[in-house]
């Protein structure tokens, strides 16, 4: 590998640190990612120099420095658009009650990385005497594509926790498996996750996701117990048999929505609809019904499903954006079966995409992705049918603009007209006449205010109309 001309600005910074007594390595993910050929603008360093000399040998030649995270002997600096961080070696002790180490300083290159999350990620890069230094086997277990451990599972596991659910995120984005001993440990210590914050875990799930191969680390967190612990909920499902009968359970069938809801992705990764596509089933466990003649029903499951949306992603912290939104989505995402052969009204067509309102695009995702069927004459018609829906919903929204259905009155209008000051009858009102406009579209003016003096006199509203 030879990374000395590949980023000039690293190997002027490098220079420099020599100059003033000291050593630059170019460390962890950057090196691990540049074996992979996928090394991002972001570089990682370690040096044996002290925060305070960092920031000296910064100082004058960073275009912007920061020390947020100084006190774990962490600098950052921007140089030419080109992020840095630099982080003195480390040979950290930790509590084991939490997560949090005691700052210690080391001394070696080779100290610090045997302290490091995985062997992967242990290895650093000598930018002046081109040169890799890779004690723990670092290079081998990448072309292997295996996630293995400095030291002992058990010692580095014990030590941060987060580890275990960060080897799912990294079989997640490489696409590697976990060593043997490794899986044990993490079957072993599972339950030491509860001693993580859940917006820690949080960050970590959500990379998990947002990988290449998320399926990969949903499974292997669901197989060594990580996923009872920060998302039960997903292995749940494993026990609760599809309604169709085409798959072995619901939790296969979730993971099978989730690659086919990657697959209709556009604009890159998004973590609102792979969440949706993975917990859209979620309620079943909870309304499983078993029929008479052998049949299995899960009444209401969408609903059940989007409050149990609700109450875990809250529960890891998630943007209120994105609880509201995935909820939305799992609420919504079986209302398309009774589309039927396209019996729906215009009115219901409108409802179907005002309810879905910004995530309708994601919403027609999903449902696509939720046809699972190896039947491939039904999700042939069950897709043609859609295609119907979204035409429909196409020539309404070109019509009427169903992206900002408003009431033919505004507020305004409607105090004006009823003779009323601002309150909850006005609210009253303006929900009538959006309901109305729903049902049968555009109303010309005359006709909207007819409806609303007929809607106040039912509700004993005087007028003067």
């Amino acid at each position: 590998m030879e990374l000395s001309n590949t980023f000039p600005v690293a190997t002027d910074l490098a220079g420099r640190f020599a100059a003033a007594g000291h050593r630059l390595y170019l460390v962890g993910g950057s090196v691990r990612d540049a074996f992979l050929g996928r090394l991002s603008g972001d570089l990682d360093f370690t040096t044996d120099a002290r925060p305070p000399q960092v920031l000296a040998v910064l100082k004058g030649w960073a275009d912007a420095i920061w020390d947020v995270g100084i006190a774990f002997g962490t600098v950052g600096a921007s140089k030419d658009g080109q992020t840095v961080e630099i982080t003195t070696f480390r040979s950290d002790a930790y509590d084991r009650v939490s997560r949090n180490p005691e700052v210690t300083f080391g001394d070696t290159v080779e100290g610090d990385l045997v302290r490091r999350d995985f062997t992967v990620n242990a290895m650093a890069y000598d930018l002046l005497e081109r040169r890799l230094i890779d004690p723990t086997g670092g290079r081998a277990a990448l072309a292997a594509g295996v996630l293995d451990t400095p030291a002992t599972p058990a010692e580095s596991f014990g030590d941060d926790p987060l580890r275990m659910l960060r080897a799912a995120r990294f079989a997640a984005q490489l696409g590697f498996t976990v060593a043997p001993r490794v899986s044990e440990a993490m079957k072993a210590m599972a339950g030491e996750l509860g001693r993580i914050t859940a917006e820690r875990v949080q960050v970590e799930l959500s990379k998990l996701l947002l990988g290449a191969h998320p399926r990969a680390g949903v499974e292997l967190a669901v197989s060594t117990g990580l996923a009872d612990v920060v998302l039960p909920e997903l292995p749940a499902m494993r026990l609760e048999i599809d309604e169709h009968h085409q798959h072995k359970d619901v939790y296969s069938h979730s993971l099978t929505v989730l690659e086919q809801a990657i697959d209709l992705e556009t604009d890159g990764p998004d973590l609102t609809l792979r969440l949706a596509a993975l917990l859209h089933d979620i309620g079943k466990p909870g309304t499983r019904r078993f029929e008479s003649g052998g049949g299995v029903s899960f009444h209401h499951h969408e609903v059940v499903g989007a409050k149990l949306v609700r109450k875990r992603l809250r529960a890891l912290k998630y943007a209120k954006e994105i609880v509201a939104d995935v909820a939305q989505l799992v609420y919504l995402h079986l209302r398309f079966h009774g589309y039927g052969g396209g019996e729906w009204t215009d009115s219901a067509v409108r409802r179907y995409a005002t309810d879905a309102e910004h995530l309708l695009t994601r919403l027609h995702k999903l449902v696509r992705a939720d046809c699972t069927t190896r039947n491939k004459r039904k999700a042939n018609a069950l897709q043609r049918t859609y295609d119907d829906l979204e035409r429909r919903i196409e020539r309404l929204a070109a019509e009427e603009d169903l992206a900002r259905v408003r009431p033919d009155l505004d507020g305004n209008e409607i105090m004006r007209l009823l003779d009323l000051p601002p309150g909850p009858q006005v609210g009253q009102a303006w929900k009538f006449l959006k309901e109305l406009r729903l049902d049968r579209g555009p109303l010309e003016h005359d006709e909207a205010v007819s409806e609303l003096f007929a809607w106040a006199e039912r509700e004993g509203i005087r007028t003067r109309g």
